[in-house]
């Protein structure tokens, strides 16, 4: 990849994803009243991203993964906030609070959604601090960060996604995981047998998922039919 895209498209920002559920209302209903976001009809507001719940289908629901930004001065805030609302997921030490160093440089809790989605708020220290006090609101979450994507062979979507929409890992990628994108939008990459973190239970699923990114090299695909998800750039 020349330095120009990695100079250019860094940053990446997920303005929509399209997400199998099996009940539209009551998902809506989740994060309406649950976790205090706008929505209109099926379409839910995160910041700048849209959640666009459809009926499931033939799609197997579970095993999903989104992660949600937070501002990083609100993020105890946050968790408390949460904690009245859901039971935090652990690792298998027992752990619900996790703390990344290195170019990652957040802390994140982690929480089950409707049909099982494996769902993160994650405080990212580098982005901007949050304006609000006291105590906090669901609609101070800033955008969809995080969108878990299986695959069969890690290395390979990794460069197709570079290829296509210019994008870098956030982190030296592995064989089973490669962050692809910065602190406001990532592609997290993961080996299909590889099951998802913290609880370490449920195998990574994206079936029917469709993405929109933003910010990245225009009008460029990649999808994986095998494992059924899309992305394309606006």
């Amino acid at each position: 990849m020349s330095m120009y895209l990695r100079e250019t498209y860094t940053i990446m920002r997920i303005h929509q994803i399209d997400l199998p559920v099996s009940d539209v209302a009551a998902t809506v209903e989740y994060f309406r009243d649950e976790l205090q976001l706008p929505v209109d009809e099926a379409a839910v507001r995160i910041g700048w991203s849209t959640l666009q719940l459809q009926p499931a289908g033939s799609n197997p629901v579970g095993g999903v993964h989104l992660a949600f930004n937070v501002p990083a001065n609100r993020f105890e805030a946050a968790t408390d906030w949460l904690k009245a609302r859901a039971t935090l997921q652990r690792d298998l030490k027992g752990h619900d609070h996790f703390t990344f160093d290195g170019r990652w440089d957040s802390e994140s809790i982690y929480f089950t959604g409707p049909d099982g989605l494996i769902l993160e708020l994650i405080a990212r220290r580098r982005l901007p601090a949050g304006a609000r006090q006291g105590k906090f609101h669901g609609s101070e979450m800033t955008c969809i960060s995080e969108v878990g994507l299986p695959a069969e062979d890690v290395g390979e979507v990794q460069a197709k996604a570079q290829n296509a929409f210019g994008l870098v890992p956030l982190s030296q990628p592995t064989p089973h995981f490669a962050p692809l994108g910065d602190d406001e939008g990532l592609l997290i990459v993961v080996d299909a047998t590889r099951r998802w973190f913290p609880e370490q239970k449920v195998l990574p699923n994206a079936r029917g998922l469709r993405v929109v990114l933003h910010d990245v090299v225009p009008g460029a695909v990649v999808a994986d039919d095998a494992l059924g998800w899309h992305l394309r750039s606006a």
